[in-house]
Protein backbone atom coordinates (compact mmCIF):
# COMPACT_ATOMS: atom_id res chain seq x y z
CA UNK A 1 0.00 0.00 0.00
CA UNK A 2 2.78 2.28 0.69
CA UNK A 3 4.48 1.19 -2.47
CA UNK A 4 1.33 2.50 -4.45
CA UNK A 5 0.78 5.74 -2.48
CA UNK A 6 4.67 6.78 -3.21
CA UNK A 7 3.50 6.07 -7.20
CA UNK A 8 0.72 8.30 -6.83
CA UNK A 9 3.01 10.39 -5.15
CA UNK A 10 5.28 11.06 -8.03
CA UNK A 11 2.37 11.44 -10.57
CA UNK A 12 1.14 14.45 -8.80
CA UNK A 13 2.28 17.88 -10.40
CA UNK A 14 3.62 19.11 -7.07
CA UNK A 15 2.30 16.93 -4.20
CA UNK A 16 -0.53 19.25 -4.07
CA UNK A 17 -3.65 18.28 -3.05
CA UNK A 18 -5.12 21.71 -4.08
CA UNK A 19 -4.36 20.14 -7.94
CA UNK A 20 -6.72 17.14 -7.65
CA UNK A 21 -9.56 19.35 -6.38
CA UNK A 22 -9.36 22.19 -8.76
CA UNK A 23 -9.09 18.99 -11.17
CA UNK A 24 -12.18 17.64 -10.00
CA UNK A 25 -14.07 21.21 -9.96
CA UNK A 26 -12.67 21.75 -13.74
CA UNK A 27 -14.54 18.35 -14.91
CA UNK A 28 -17.95 19.51 -13.52
CA UNK A 29 -18.25 23.14 -14.54
CA UNK A 30 -16.96 21.86 -18.06
CA UNK A 31 -19.61 19.22 -17.96
CA UNK A 32 -22.39 21.91 -17.79
CA UNK A 33 -20.63 24.41 -19.93
CA UNK A 34 -20.17 21.46 -22.89
CA UNK A 35 -23.74 19.84 -22.21
CA UNK A 36 -25.26 23.35 -22.95
CA UNK A 37 -23.44 23.76 -25.74
CA UNK A 38 -24.27 20.46 -27.09
CA UNK A 39 -28.15 20.97 -26.70
CA UNK A 40 -27.97 24.18 -28.51
CA UNK A 41 -25.72 22.83 -31.30
CA UNK A 42 -26.99 19.57 -31.78
CA UNK A 43 -30.20 19.18 -30.73
CA UNK A 44 -31.88 22.38 -31.25
CA UNK A 45 -29.91 24.05 -34.23
CA UNK A 46 -28.65 21.17 -36.24
CA UNK A 47 -31.79 18.82 -35.74
CA UNK A 48 -34.04 21.57 -37.12
CA UNK A 49 -31.76 22.25 -40.14
CA UNK A 50 -31.49 18.51 -40.74
CA UNK A 51 -35.18 18.24 -41.26
CA UNK A 52 -35.42 21.43 -43.95
CA UNK A 53 -36.31 21.40 -47.32
CA UNK A 54 -32.57 20.93 -49.46
CA UNK A 55 -32.61 24.51 -50.23
CA UNK A 56 -32.54 25.83 -46.59
CA UNK A 57 -30.05 23.20 -45.54
CA UNK A 58 -28.03 24.24 -48.19
CA UNK A 59 -27.75 27.80 -47.23
CA UNK A 60 -27.77 27.17 -44.01
CA UNK A 61 -24.04 26.80 -43.46
CA UNK A 62 -23.54 30.44 -45.15
CA UNK A 63 -25.83 31.89 -43.06
CA UNK A 64 -23.94 30.02 -39.88
CA UNK A 65 -20.15 31.10 -41.12
CA UNK A 66 -21.70 34.71 -41.32
CA UNK A 67 -22.72 34.58 -38.01
CA UNK A 68 -20.18 32.76 -36.78
CA UNK A 69 -17.35 35.29 -38.28
CA UNK A 70 -19.70 38.39 -37.22
CA UNK A 71 -19.62 37.27 -33.70
CA UNK A 72 -15.53 36.99 -33.64
CA UNK A 73 -15.39 40.24 -35.31
CA UNK A 74 -17.12 42.15 -33.49
CA UNK A 75 -17.69 41.16 -30.21
CA UNK A 76 -14.70 38.60 -29.90
CA UNK A 77 -11.83 41.68 -30.92
CA UNK A 78 -10.25 39.55 -33.38
CA UNK A 79 -9.46 36.23 -31.32
CA UNK A 80 -9.87 34.40 -33.76
CA UNK A 81 -11.40 31.22 -34.91
CA UNK A 82 -8.87 28.88 -33.04
CA UNK A 83 -10.44 26.77 -30.23
CA UNK A 84 -8.68 23.02 -30.22
CA UNK A 85 -5.54 25.04 -31.42
CA UNK A 86 -5.61 27.85 -28.65
CA UNK A 87 -4.96 25.14 -25.81
CA UNK A 88 -1.48 23.92 -27.58
CA UNK A 89 -0.73 27.32 -28.01
CA UNK A 90 -1.33 28.13 -24.42
CA UNK A 91 -0.03 25.44 -23.42
CA UNK A 92 3.19 25.89 -24.43
CA UNK A 93 3.13 29.23 -23.59
CA UNK A 94 5.97 30.76 -20.64
CA UNK A 95 2.77 32.37 -19.10
CA UNK A 96 -0.55 30.09 -20.29
CA UNK A 97 -3.84 33.02 -20.97
CA UNK A 98 -6.84 32.08 -22.20
CA UNK A 99 -9.17 34.95 -21.10
CA UNK A 100 -12.66 33.85 -19.94
CA UNK A 101 -14.36 36.69 -21.68
CA UNK A 102 -13.85 34.56 -24.72
CA UNK A 103 -15.12 31.77 -24.03
CA UNK A 104 -18.70 32.67 -24.54
CA UNK A 105 -17.92 34.20 -27.62
CA UNK A 106 -16.02 31.20 -28.88
CA UNK A 107 -19.17 28.93 -28.01
CA UNK A 108 -21.99 30.82 -29.58
CA UNK A 109 -19.48 30.90 -32.85
CA UNK A 110 -18.90 27.26 -32.85
CA UNK A 111 -22.62 26.84 -32.18
CA UNK A 112 -23.57 28.88 -35.20
CA UNK A 113 -20.52 27.16 -37.50
CA UNK A 114 -21.74 23.96 -36.55
CA UNK A 115 -25.55 23.93 -35.62
CA UNK A 116 -26.37 25.61 -39.00
CA UNK A 117 -24.50 22.70 -40.88
CA UNK A 118 -20.69 23.84 -40.94
CA UNK A 119 -18.56 20.86 -41.38
CA UNK A 120 -16.68 21.00 -38.00
CA UNK A 121 -16.69 18.79 -35.16
CA UNK A 122 -18.32 19.72 -31.17
CA UNK A 123 -15.12 18.81 -29.50
CA UNK A 124 -13.10 21.96 -30.41
CA UNK A 125 -14.60 24.44 -28.62
CA UNK A 126 -15.32 21.75 -25.58
CA UNK A 127 -11.41 21.95 -25.56
CA UNK A 128 -11.52 25.34 -25.38
CA UNK A 129 -13.86 25.37 -22.87
CA UNK A 130 -12.21 22.98 -20.74
CA UNK A 131 -8.79 24.52 -21.28
CA UNK A 132 -10.51 28.60 -20.10
CA UNK A 133 -11.66 26.99 -17.28
CA UNK A 134 -8.84 24.94 -15.95
CA UNK A 135 -6.48 28.53 -16.21
CA UNK A 136 -9.29 30.71 -14.62
CA UNK A 137 -9.16 28.45 -11.92
CA UNK A 138 -5.77 28.47 -11.50
CA UNK A 139 -5.81 32.23 -11.49
CA UNK A 140 -8.22 32.31 -9.06
CA UNK A 141 -6.68 30.29 -6.40
CA UNK A 142 -3.20 31.17 -7.96
CA UNK A 143 -1.72 31.34 -3.53
CA UNK A 144 -2.37 27.49 -3.59
CA UNK A 145 -0.46 26.58 -6.40
CA UNK A 146 3.02 26.76 -8.26
CA UNK A 147 3.22 28.41 -11.83
CA UNK A 148 3.78 25.12 -13.46
CA UNK A 149 0.58 23.79 -11.81
CA UNK A 150 -1.81 26.21 -14.35
CA UNK A 151 -0.20 24.19 -17.24
CA UNK A 152 -1.34 21.14 -15.54
CA UNK A 153 -4.78 22.39 -14.61
CA UNK A 154 -4.52 23.53 -18.81
CA UNK A 155 -4.26 19.72 -20.00
CA UNK A 156 -6.59 18.66 -17.03
CA UNK A 157 -9.61 20.93 -18.57
CA UNK A 158 -8.75 20.29 -22.04
CA UNK A 159 -9.21 16.22 -20.89
CA UNK A 160 -12.71 17.48 -19.22
CA UNK A 161 -13.72 18.78 -22.27
CA UNK A 162 -12.99 15.72 -25.34
CA UNK A 163 -14.62 13.43 -22.14
CA UNK A 164 -17.85 14.99 -21.90
CA UNK A 165 -18.39 15.48 -25.79
CA UNK A 166 -17.41 11.71 -27.09
CA UNK A 167 -18.45 10.48 -23.57
CA UNK A 168 -15.21 8.90 -23.81
CA UNK A 169 -13.38 9.99 -20.09
CA UNK A 170 -10.14 7.55 -21.25
CA UNK A 171 -10.01 9.35 -24.44
CA UNK A 172 -10.44 12.95 -23.37
CA UNK A 173 -7.30 11.86 -20.70
CA UNK A 174 -4.68 10.58 -23.34
CA UNK A 175 -5.59 13.09 -26.16
CA UNK A 176 -5.07 15.83 -24.06
CA UNK A 177 -1.42 14.25 -22.95
CA UNK A 178 -0.59 13.32 -26.79
CA UNK A 179 -2.06 16.72 -28.39
CA UNK A 180 0.43 19.31 -27.47
CA UNK A 181 3.30 17.22 -29.19
CA UNK A 182 3.92 15.33 -32.13
CA UNK A 183 6.45 12.54 -30.55
CA UNK A 184 5.90 13.05 -26.84
CA UNK A 185 3.17 13.28 -23.94
CA UNK A 186 2.31 15.25 -21.10
CA UNK A 187 2.62 13.19 -18.27
CA UNK A 188 3.07 15.40 -15.35
CA UNK A 189 -0.72 16.31 -16.27
CA UNK A 190 -1.84 12.49 -15.98
CA UNK A 191 -3.91 12.53 -12.28
CA UNK A 192 -5.51 15.60 -12.84
CA UNK A 193 -6.54 14.91 -16.39
CA UNK A 194 -8.04 11.68 -14.86
CA UNK A 195 -10.24 13.04 -12.17
CA UNK A 196 -11.23 15.91 -14.81
CA UNK A 197 -12.29 13.72 -17.11
CA UNK A 198 -14.04 11.20 -14.88
CA UNK A 199 -15.87 14.14 -13.18
CA UNK A 200 -16.63 15.32 -16.12
CA UNK A 201 -17.71 12.44 -17.89
CA UNK A 202 -20.29 10.82 -15.18
CA UNK A 203 -21.85 14.63 -14.74
CA UNK A 204 -22.44 14.99 -18.11
CA UNK A 205 -24.12 11.77 -18.85
CA UNK A 206 -26.24 12.25 -16.17
CA UNK A 207 -27.30 15.29 -17.96
CA UNK A 208 -27.13 14.72 -21.57
CA UNK A 209 -27.70 10.59 -21.50
CA UNK A 210 -25.07 8.10 -22.43
CA UNK A 211 -25.96 8.77 -27.05
CA UNK A 212 -22.51 6.97 -28.96
CA UNK A 213 -21.16 9.78 -30.65
CA UNK A 214 -20.38 7.24 -33.60
CA UNK A 215 -23.50 5.09 -33.11
CA UNK A 216 -22.55 2.53 -35.52
CA UNK A 217 -19.67 1.39 -33.38
CA UNK A 218 -21.75 0.30 -30.87
CA UNK A 219 -24.00 -1.86 -32.97
CA UNK A 220 -23.12 -5.35 -32.26
CA UNK A 221 -23.73 -6.34 -35.82
CA UNK A 222 -21.02 -4.19 -37.35
CA UNK A 223 -18.61 -4.14 -34.26
CA UNK A 224 -18.29 -7.69 -34.27
CA UNK A 225 -18.64 -9.45 -37.64
CA UNK A 226 -19.82 -12.58 -36.10
CA UNK A 227 -23.05 -14.34 -34.75
CA UNK A 228 -23.56 -13.58 -31.11
CA UNK A 229 -25.74 -16.56 -30.91
CA UNK A 230 -22.90 -18.85 -31.58
CA UNK A 231 -21.24 -18.06 -28.15
CA UNK A 232 -23.30 -19.46 -25.68
CA UNK A 233 -22.80 -19.76 -21.51
CA UNK A 234 -24.44 -22.36 -19.85
CA UNK A 235 -27.43 -22.65 -17.14
CA UNK A 236 -24.51 -23.19 -15.11
CA UNK A 237 -22.50 -20.43 -13.92
CA UNK A 238 -19.17 -22.68 -12.76
CA UNK A 239 -18.95 -23.40 -16.32
CA UNK A 240 -19.39 -21.95 -19.73
CA UNK A 241 -19.05 -23.69 -23.37
CA UNK A 242 -18.39 -22.07 -26.28
CA UNK A 243 -16.42 -22.07 -29.72
CA UNK A 244 -13.15 -21.06 -28.66
CA UNK A 245 -11.84 -19.49 -32.65
CA UNK A 246 -15.50 -17.50 -32.02
CA UNK A 247 -14.17 -16.04 -28.78
CA UNK A 248 -10.91 -14.92 -29.98
CA UNK A 249 -13.05 -12.87 -32.77
CA UNK A 250 -15.50 -11.65 -30.16
CA UNK A 251 -12.50 -10.38 -28.13
CA UNK A 252 -9.66 -9.46 -30.75
CA UNK A 253 -11.54 -8.99 -33.78
CA UNK A 254 -8.81 -10.15 -35.33
CA UNK A 255 -7.62 -13.18 -38.40
CA UNK A 256 -4.76 -13.53 -40.16
CA UNK A 257 -6.29 -11.64 -43.06
CA UNK A 258 -6.79 -8.61 -40.98
CA UNK A 259 -3.33 -8.13 -40.71
CA UNK A 260 -2.81 -7.20 -44.55
CA UNK A 261 -5.55 -5.20 -44.60
CA UNK A 262 -4.93 -3.02 -41.21
CA UNK A 263 -1.20 -2.93 -42.96
CA UNK A 264 -2.40 -1.68 -46.30
CA UNK A 265 -5.16 1.11 -44.55
CA UNK A 266 -2.38 2.17 -42.27
CA UNK A 267 -0.29 3.29 -45.85
CA UNK A 268 -3.65 4.91 -46.83
CA UNK A 269 -4.55 6.15 -43.78
CA UNK A 270 -1.27 7.82 -43.28
CA UNK A 271 -0.85 9.40 -47.04
CA UNK A 272 -4.23 10.99 -46.11
CA UNK A 273 -3.73 12.38 -42.75
CA UNK A 274 -0.66 13.72 -44.42
CA UNK A 275 -2.25 15.24 -47.03
CA UNK A 276 -5.35 16.39 -44.82
CA UNK A 277 -2.46 18.17 -42.26
CA UNK A 278 -1.50 19.78 -45.10
CA UNK A 279 -4.72 21.37 -46.40
CA UNK A 280 -6.02 21.91 -43.08
CA UNK A 281 -2.92 24.25 -42.47
CA UNK A 282 -3.56 26.04 -45.73
CA UNK A 283 -7.19 26.48 -45.31
CA UNK A 284 -6.53 28.35 -41.92
CA UNK A 285 -4.00 30.80 -43.45
CA UNK A 286 -6.76 31.53 -46.13
CA UNK A 287 -9.30 32.27 -43.68
CA UNK A 288 -6.20 35.13 -41.95
CA UNK A 289 -5.22 36.34 -45.38
CA UNK A 290 -9.17 37.25 -47.01
CA UNK A 291 -11.20 39.60 -46.06
CA UNK A 292 -14.11 38.90 -44.13
CA UNK A 293 -17.07 39.79 -46.46
CA UNK A 294 -15.45 37.76 -49.99
CA UNK A 295 -14.72 34.46 -47.69
CA UNK A 296 -17.83 34.26 -46.41
CA UNK A 297 -19.46 34.69 -49.31
CA UNK A 298 -17.44 32.88 -51.33
CA UNK A 299 -17.59 29.73 -48.79
CA UNK A 300 -21.97 30.12 -48.03
CA UNK A 301 -21.88 29.57 -52.15
CA UNK A 302 -19.67 26.08 -52.23
CA UNK A 303 -21.26 24.50 -49.12
CA UNK A 304 -24.58 25.05 -50.25
CA UNK A 305 -22.93 24.12 -53.54
CA UNK A 306 -21.22 20.65 -51.90
CA UNK A 307 -24.67 19.88 -50.22
CA UNK A 308 -26.87 20.18 -52.98
CA UNK A 309 -24.42 17.89 -54.85
CA UNK A 310 -24.14 15.42 -51.82
CA UNK A 311 -28.46 15.23 -51.95
CA UNK A 312 -28.42 14.51 -55.44
CA UNK A 313 -25.81 11.42 -54.78
CA UNK A 314 -26.17 10.09 -52.09
CA UNK A 315 -30.16 11.32 -51.83
CA UNK A 316 -29.31 13.08 -48.08
CA UNK A 317 -26.77 16.35 -48.08
CA UNK A 318 -24.16 14.28 -46.21
CA UNK A 319 -21.94 17.22 -46.06
CA UNK A 320 -23.64 18.88 -43.84
CA UNK A 321 -22.48 18.55 -40.08
CA UNK A 322 -19.40 17.22 -38.31
CA UNK A 323 -19.86 13.93 -40.33
CA UNK A 324 -22.21 11.56 -37.97
CA UNK A 325 -24.83 10.62 -41.23
CA UNK A 326 -22.02 10.05 -43.33
CA UNK A 327 -20.43 7.60 -40.93
CA UNK A 328 -23.94 5.96 -40.89
CA UNK A 329 -24.80 5.77 -44.57
CA UNK A 330 -21.21 4.79 -45.66
CA UNK A 331 -20.92 1.61 -43.65
CA UNK A 332 -24.15 0.13 -45.86
CA UNK A 333 -22.20 -3.00 -47.58
CA UNK A 334 -24.64 -1.93 -50.53
CA UNK A 335 -22.78 1.44 -51.48
CA UNK A 336 -20.45 1.33 -54.70
CA UNK A 337 -16.75 2.13 -53.98
CA UNK A 338 -17.49 5.26 -56.70
CA UNK A 339 -19.68 6.75 -54.36
CA UNK A 340 -17.65 6.28 -51.66
CA UNK A 341 -14.79 7.81 -52.90
CA UNK A 342 -16.75 11.19 -54.09
CA UNK A 343 -17.78 10.78 -50.47
CA UNK A 344 -14.74 11.03 -49.22
CA UNK A 345 -13.53 14.41 -51.84
CA UNK A 346 -17.02 15.79 -50.82
CA UNK A 347 -16.34 15.71 -46.79
CA UNK A 348 -12.92 16.68 -46.90
CA UNK A 349 -14.09 19.91 -49.19
CA UNK A 350 -16.38 20.99 -46.93
CA UNK A 351 -14.56 20.60 -43.66
CA UNK A 352 -11.62 22.64 -45.83
CA UNK A 353 -14.34 25.10 -46.81
CA UNK A 354 -15.60 25.90 -43.33
CA UNK A 355 -12.07 26.25 -42.34
CA UNK A 356 -10.86 28.75 -45.01
CA UNK A 357 -14.36 30.61 -44.32
CA UNK A 358 -13.49 31.67 -40.79
CA UNK A 359 -15.78 29.04 -39.36
CA UNK A 360 -15.13 27.93 -35.71
CA UNK A 361 -15.04 23.87 -34.19
CA UNK A 362 -13.05 21.00 -34.28
CA UNK A 363 -11.44 18.13 -36.53
CA UNK A 364 -11.89 15.12 -34.36
CA UNK A 365 -15.44 14.30 -35.86
CA UNK A 366 -14.32 15.42 -39.39
CA UNK A 367 -11.07 13.41 -39.46
CA UNK A 368 -12.65 10.60 -37.88
CA UNK A 369 -15.51 10.47 -40.32
CA UNK A 370 -12.99 10.64 -43.26
CA UNK A 371 -11.42 7.67 -41.84
CA UNK A 372 -14.43 5.34 -41.80
CA UNK A 373 -15.22 6.74 -45.41
CA UNK A 374 -11.63 5.44 -46.32
CA UNK A 375 -11.84 2.20 -44.02
CA UNK A 376 -15.22 1.42 -45.89
CA UNK A 377 -13.60 1.97 -49.08
CA UNK A 378 -10.56 -0.18 -48.62
CA UNK A 379 -12.94 -3.18 -46.97
CA UNK A 380 -14.82 -3.09 -49.91
CA UNK A 381 -11.40 -2.62 -52.32
CA UNK A 382 -10.21 -6.45 -51.00
CA UNK A 383 -12.96 -7.85 -50.75
CA UNK A 384 -13.90 -7.96 -46.72
CA UNK A 385 -16.72 -9.89 -45.66
CA UNK A 386 -16.26 -8.39 -41.63
CA UNK A 387 -19.01 -5.19 -41.40
CA UNK A 388 -17.32 -2.78 -39.28
CA UNK A 389 -13.89 -4.03 -39.44
CA UNK A 390 -12.35 -1.65 -41.90
CA UNK A 391 -14.32 1.60 -41.04
CA UNK A 392 -13.12 1.17 -37.45
CA UNK A 393 -9.09 0.45 -38.42
CA UNK A 394 -9.81 3.53 -40.84
CA UNK A 395 -10.95 5.79 -38.33
CA UNK A 396 -8.32 5.03 -35.71
CA UNK A 397 -5.71 5.12 -38.55
CA UNK A 398 -7.05 8.64 -40.08
CA UNK A 399 -7.40 10.12 -36.68
CA UNK A 400 -4.31 9.41 -35.36
CA UNK A 401 -2.26 10.02 -38.36
CA UNK A 402 -3.74 13.91 -38.78
CA UNK A 403 -3.46 14.48 -35.20
CA UNK A 404 -0.68 12.79 -34.42
CA UNK A 405 -2.12 11.36 -31.17
CA UNK A 406 -2.22 7.29 -32.17
CA UNK A 407 -2.96 6.27 -28.60
CA UNK A 408 -6.19 8.26 -27.82
CA UNK A 409 -7.51 7.44 -31.31
CA UNK A 410 -7.01 3.53 -30.46
CA UNK A 411 -8.46 4.22 -27.05
CA UNK A 412 -11.34 6.13 -28.66
CA UNK A 413 -11.81 2.49 -31.06
CA UNK A 414 -11.42 0.57 -27.67
CA UNK A 415 -13.88 2.78 -25.81
CA UNK A 416 -16.89 2.84 -28.27
CA UNK A 417 -16.83 -0.72 -29.13
CA UNK A 418 -15.73 -2.91 -26.05
CA UNK A 419 -12.73 -3.99 -26.94
CA UNK A 420 -13.37 -5.03 -30.28
CA UNK A 421 -10.69 -4.42 -33.13
CA UNK A 422 -8.09 -3.26 -31.12
CA UNK A 423 -5.32 -5.04 -32.31
CA UNK A 424 -5.70 -4.53 -35.38
CA UNK A 425 -6.39 -0.62 -34.92
CA UNK A 426 -2.92 -0.34 -33.18
CA UNK A 427 -1.20 -1.62 -36.18
CA UNK A 428 -3.11 0.38 -38.43
CA UNK A 429 -2.38 3.19 -36.37
CA UNK A 430 1.20 2.34 -36.27
CA UNK A 431 1.59 2.43 -40.05
CA UNK A 432 -0.16 5.69 -40.24
CA UNK A 433 2.20 7.46 -37.75
CA UNK A 434 5.22 5.86 -39.62
CA UNK A 435 3.85 7.22 -43.38
CA UNK A 436 2.08 10.67 -41.90
CA UNK A 437 5.77 11.60 -40.59
CA UNK A 438 5.78 14.94 -38.45
CA UNK A 439 2.78 16.65 -40.50
CA UNK A 440 -0.17 17.37 -38.27
CA UNK A 441 -3.32 19.34 -38.41
CA UNK A 442 -2.56 21.15 -34.95
CA UNK A 443 -1.08 24.27 -35.54
CA UNK A 444 1.36 24.37 -32.38
CA UNK A 445 2.31 21.48 -31.77
CA UNK A 446 6.11 21.18 -30.27
CA UNK A 447 8.08 17.84 -31.54
CA UNK A 448 9.15 16.34 -27.66
CA UNK A 449 9.12 18.10 -24.78
CA UNK A 450 12.08 20.20 -23.89
CA UNK A 451 14.15 20.18 -20.40
CA UNK A 452 15.27 23.07 -18.92
CA UNK A 453 18.26 24.60 -21.04
CA UNK A 454 16.94 22.64 -23.73
CA UNK A 455 13.99 25.52 -23.55
CA UNK A 456 16.55 28.30 -23.41
CA UNK A 457 18.11 26.90 -26.80
CA UNK A 458 15.03 28.07 -28.53
CA UNK A 459 15.26 31.19 -28.11
CA UNK A 460 16.78 33.85 -30.89
CA UNK A 461 20.42 35.20 -30.51
CA UNK A 462 19.03 38.74 -30.39
CA UNK A 463 18.25 37.54 -26.22
CA UNK A 464 21.85 37.39 -25.74
CA UNK A 465 23.48 39.81 -27.85
CA UNK A 466 25.77 42.57 -26.94
CA UNK A 467 25.68 46.02 -29.11
CA UNK A 468 27.34 48.10 -27.43
CA UNK A 469 31.08 46.60 -28.67
CA UNK A 470 34.38 48.83 -29.26
CA UNK A 471 35.54 47.12 -32.62
CA UNK A 472 38.84 47.08 -34.50
CA UNK A 473 39.47 49.01 -37.71
CA UNK A 474 41.27 46.44 -40.10
CA UNK A 475 44.08 49.56 -40.26
CA UNK A 476 45.10 49.55 -36.65
CA UNK A 477 48.45 47.75 -35.45
CA UNK A 478 48.63 44.83 -33.16
CA UNK A 479 49.99 47.56 -30.65
CA UNK A 480 47.24 49.43 -30.83
CA UNK A 481 44.65 46.01 -30.50
CA UNK A 482 46.90 44.45 -27.88
CA UNK A 483 47.16 47.98 -25.48
CA UNK A 484 43.44 48.89 -25.58
CA UNK A 485 41.79 45.92 -25.86
CA UNK A 486 43.19 43.33 -24.51
CA UNK A 487 45.58 44.97 -21.96
CA UNK A 488 42.71 48.08 -21.72
CA UNK A 489 39.60 46.07 -21.17
CA UNK A 490 40.24 42.70 -21.11
CA UNK A 491 38.96 41.40 -24.18
CA UNK A 492 40.27 38.44 -25.58
CA UNK A 493 38.73 38.41 -29.00
CA UNK A 494 37.34 41.48 -31.05
CA UNK A 495 36.01 42.03 -34.28
CA UNK A 496 37.19 43.60 -37.13
CA UNK A 497 34.79 46.09 -38.29
CA UNK A 498 35.70 48.72 -41.77
CA UNK A 499 32.98 51.16 -41.12
CA UNK A 500 29.66 48.95 -41.05
CA UNK A 501 31.09 46.37 -43.18
CA UNK A 502 32.01 42.90 -40.41
CA UNK A 503 35.43 41.12 -41.53
CA UNK A 504 36.41 39.12 -39.21
CA UNK A 505 37.59 38.32 -35.55
CA UNK A 506 40.90 38.87 -34.23
CA UNK A 507 41.99 37.19 -30.88
CA UNK A 508 44.96 37.17 -28.61
CA UNK A 509 45.83 33.65 -29.76
CA UNK A 510 46.37 35.22 -33.59
CA UNK A 511 48.91 37.93 -32.28
CA UNK A 512 51.03 35.11 -30.03
CA UNK A 513 53.35 33.89 -32.50
CA UNK A 514 54.20 37.81 -34.17
CA UNK A 515 57.31 39.16 -32.56
CA UNK A 516 57.04 42.02 -30.08
CA UNK A 517 59.21 44.27 -32.17
CA UNK A 518 56.15 43.99 -35.37
CA UNK A 519 53.49 44.81 -33.78
CA UNK A 520 53.82 48.25 -34.71
CA UNK A 521 54.45 47.51 -38.36
CA UNK A 522 51.66 44.51 -38.45
CA UNK A 523 48.64 45.18 -39.48
CA UNK A 524 45.10 43.57 -37.67
CA UNK A 525 43.80 42.98 -41.36
CA UNK A 526 46.66 40.62 -41.57
CA UNK A 527 46.01 38.34 -38.61
CA UNK A 528 42.12 38.22 -38.44
CA UNK A 529 40.31 35.03 -38.88
CA UNK A 530 37.75 35.32 -42.05
CA UNK A 531 36.80 31.20 -41.37
CA UNK A 532 34.66 31.96 -38.44
CA UNK A 533 30.63 32.20 -39.23
CA UNK A 534 28.62 35.40 -38.65
CA UNK A 535 25.21 34.19 -36.76
CA UNK A 536 22.32 35.77 -38.36
CA UNK A 537 19.81 38.05 -36.32
CA UNK A 538 16.72 34.84 -37.09
CA UNK A 539 19.30 32.26 -35.29
CA UNK A 540 17.84 30.30 -32.37
CA UNK A 541 21.07 30.81 -29.43
CA UNK A 542 21.07 26.40 -30.50
CA UNK A 543 22.33 27.39 -34.47
CA UNK A 544 24.50 29.71 -32.45
CA UNK A 545 26.02 27.20 -30.07
CA UNK A 546 26.39 24.78 -32.60
CA UNK A 547 28.18 27.28 -35.05
CA UNK A 548 30.61 27.67 -31.52
CA UNK A 549 31.06 24.27 -31.17
CA UNK A 550 32.35 23.37 -34.74
CA UNK A 551 34.40 26.01 -34.94
CA UNK A 552 36.01 25.96 -31.62
CA UNK A 553 35.33 29.18 -30.48
CA UNK A 554 33.20 31.59 -27.72
CA UNK A 555 32.28 34.32 -29.34
CA UNK A 556 30.63 35.18 -32.55
CA UNK A 557 29.76 38.30 -34.53
CA UNK A 558 26.12 39.14 -35.35
CA UNK A 559 25.34 40.34 -38.70
CA UNK A 560 22.41 41.42 -40.98
CA UNK A 561 22.03 39.62 -44.33
CA UNK A 562 24.34 42.47 -46.10
CA UNK A 563 27.02 41.73 -43.76
CA UNK A 564 26.56 45.07 -41.92
CA UNK A 565 27.83 44.34 -38.20
CA UNK A 566 25.57 44.44 -35.08
CA UNK A 567 26.52 43.22 -32.27
CA UNK A 568 28.70 40.21 -30.97
CA UNK A 569 26.90 37.13 -28.98
CA UNK A 570 29.18 35.15 -26.57
CA UNK A 571 29.35 31.85 -24.29
CA UNK A 572 29.18 33.45 -21.36
CA UNK A 573 26.07 35.37 -22.18
CA UNK A 574 24.09 32.86 -23.15
CA UNK A 575 24.92 31.45 -19.46
CA UNK A 576 24.22 34.57 -17.78
CA UNK A 577 20.94 34.94 -19.77
CA UNK A 578 19.79 31.54 -18.10
CA UNK A 579 20.52 32.70 -14.92
CA UNK A 580 18.24 35.73 -15.54
CA UNK A 581 15.44 33.89 -17.11
CA UNK A 582 15.58 31.41 -14.03
CA UNK A 583 15.34 34.22 -11.09
CA UNK A 584 12.81 36.36 -12.86
CA UNK A 585 10.75 33.15 -14.01
CA UNK A 586 10.32 34.86 -17.67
Amino acid sequence: MNDLMEKLKKLLPTGNSPVLLLSIATGFIVAFLIAGFEILTDDLLLSEISSRPLWQIAIAPGIGLLLAVSIIHFFGKNSGAGTSDEFVRAFHERKPRLPLRDLPIKLLAGAATIGLGGSLGLEGPSIYAGATTGITLSERFKNWLRREDIQVLLTAGAAAGVAAVFKAPATGVLFALEAPYRDDVNRRALLPSLFAAATSYVTYINLVGTKPVVPFLNDPEYRIGIDLKSVQVGSDQSMAWFDASKLADLFTGVETGDLFGALLLGVLAGLGGRSMAWLVRWSKSQSRKTSFIPRVAFGGILLAALAISADAAFGSPLTIGPGIEAMEWVVSPENGLGLIALLFGLRISATLVTLAAGGVGGLFIPLAAQGVILGQFTGQLIGSDRPGLYPTLGLAAFLGAGYRAPISAVMFVAESTAGTFVVPALIAAAVSQLVAGKSSVAEHQHSVRLGHLERRFTLPVTSALTTDVLTVPPDASVSEFVYSHILGRRELSVPVVDKEKYLGIISLSDVSNIDRDDWDKTKVVDLIQTELPAAMPSWSLRDAIAAMESTHTDILAVTDPAGSFIGVLRADDILKLDEILEETGA
